[in-house]
């Protein structure tokens, strides 16, 4: 089930939002909790009930070993006096990943073996199961937090509820047990709260006109330029990246918002993921910004336990390199995500030895710079094949193509969407838009209706926003969040 279909919006959605407020007005918390969980993993199994198993299993196995691991942090009894708390962590990590991996690299690992040995390895039958990455590294670092003795002895119930709560279980935030558990035990959360419901609608609205309007507008010429286009010319090349690159961002950013508002609606607050990521100086600042619940599960469990910046200049770019190629690889089975991830971790090796050089830069040339190269790799991102991002990327280099004025309309790179040069305009006016203007989050923030003639502007405007998401929603077929894919 997605958050931009009409089955969620005016079904699924207003029926687990009023069941869970009515069980919580009668004091039946622990059934509202039931409620939620029941409820999500009917969201879950919506997509494909095959795989609810698995996920039911990965929340038994981690509960379980979180368990164990909470206790063994002072060990006590003969059983605990046997068996290493390290060991019994390096097995729950060890099975996480061994059941991430089969999912969803045992294919590439095979087309790769048949390529290199020519043997002929017939592909296995699978199919990746929605969300598997994320909640296997919320699990994970959950396993880390029980083995440092951070977590407490919650309840199966409670446990479920973070792992599963569903406006965060498909594509993140990646959520530690310390954001989210306090949150699902405190009382005044199952009181219906107003301005929480206002909120929670008006950033979902914006979130859903985001994706539906705007992202899914501008991938059907991603799509083109990269997957139909037999050649480009230089202005094709630069706007199917350009394309793609706003694509991906309200894409993302929609779905951040719809699951900040979502959540907020059941008074659960979600750590921001998406904070402009467009105005990033700098290929750090960038990732600062972009994802930012998964960067701090990078940092925390792969850049820091493998020395961080404490062993020295070469092997702190070393620890970068692999953070960034570990995270281009965790987000899909690919060897152009590989390089995307690549390209990130030589990018924040030079942006660290620049900081240690001292030198500066002006802002401008600093954004241009971060920009463009944030806009390039998204080529690799995004395309299905190298002969795809190379496609695109000789293209945007093509000066040769700009010859003649003719090339200004051409029809190798948009032909069938009937697009002008105002399109041209268009997204370079939400580039604007994203360098300048607030984000939602921002706007979320600042919002406060006190007066009844304020809460009929913004009612006409989310009405306004609302009406048009829908109208194409019952037009053009929906299309999944790029981020469900991995």
């Amino acid at each position: 089930m997605l958050f931009n279909s009409l089955v969620f919006i005016f079904l699924f959605l207003p029926i687990v939002v009023a069941g869970y407020y009515w069980l919580a007005r009668r004091h039946l918390i622990t059934a509202a909790r039931v409620w939620l969980v029941l409820s999500s993993l009917f969201f879950y199994a919506h997509w494909n009930v095959i795989y609810l198993p698995l996920i039911l299993m990965s929340m038994l196995f981690n509960f379980a070993l979180g368990t164990w691991l909470a206790g063994g942090a002072a060990p006590s009894g003969h059983m605990r006096a046997r068996i290493s708390p390290k060991l019994v962590l390096t097995f729950g990590i060890a099975a996480n990943i061994i059941a991430l991996g089969y999912f969803k690299y045992a294919n590439f690992f095979i087309e790769n073996i048949n390529a290199v040995t020519g043997w002929g390895v017939a592909l296995l039958n699978i199919m990746l199961p929605l969300a598997i990455s994320f909640f296997t590294f919320q699990q994970i670092a959950y396993l880390v937090d029980s083995y440092r003795g951070l977590t407490r002895d919650y309840d199966i119930l409670t446990y479920m509820l973070f792992v599963v709560f569903f406006p965060q279980l498909i594509a993140g935030p990646i959520v530690s047990h310390g954001e989210m558990i306090p949150q699902f035990m405190r009382l005044r959360n199952f009181v219906r709260n107003h301005r929480n419901l206002f909120l929670g609608a008006m950033i979902f609205v914006i979130g859903l006109f985001k994706k539906v309007v705007v992202a899914d507008t501008f991938a059907q010429y991603a799509t083109y330029g990269f997957d139909v286009a037999k050649s480009l010319t230089m202005i094709g090349g630069w706007f199917s990246s350009l394309s793609y690159t706003m694509q991906i961002y309200f894409d993302f950013s929609g779905y951040c918002d719809m699951a900040i508002g979502v959540a907020l609606l059941f008074n659960i607050v979600l750590p921001i993921n998406f904070n402009s990521p467009y105005k990033a100086l700098n290929i750090q600042d960038f990732w600062r910004r972009w994802h930012i619940t998964l960067s701090r599960f990078l940092r925390d469990h792969i850049y820091i336990p493998l020395g961080g910046n404490h062993r020295g200049a070469r092997r702190t770019y070393i620890n970068l390199f692999m953070v960034f190629l570990i995270g281009g690889f965790w987000h899909g089975a690919a060897w152009t995500f590989v390089i995307w991830g690549c390209l990130h971790g030589l990018a924040n090796v030079v942006h660290k030895a620049w900081q240690k050089m001292g030198r500066k830069m002006s802002r401008i040339l600093a954004w241009f710079i971060t920009f463009n190269f944030v806009n390039i790799a998204w080529i690799f991102f995004r395309a299905n094949s190298f002969d795809s991002a190379f496609k695109v990327l000789r293209a945007m280099f093509d000066v040769r193509s700009l010859t003649t004025l003719h090339a200004f309309k051409s029809k190798y790179y948009l032909a069938g969407f009937g697009v002008k040069g105002w399109m041209l305009i268009v997204l370079l006016a939400l580039l604007g838009i994203c360098l300048v203007m607030p984000n939602s989050v921002d706007i979320m923030r600042r919002t406060v209706v006190r007066t009844r003639r304020a809460a009929i502007l913004w009612g006409m405007f989310l009405g306004l926003i609302a009406a048009v998401t829908i109208i194409k929603m019952t037009v053009v077929p929906y299309n999944e969040f790029i981020y469900f894919n991995f």
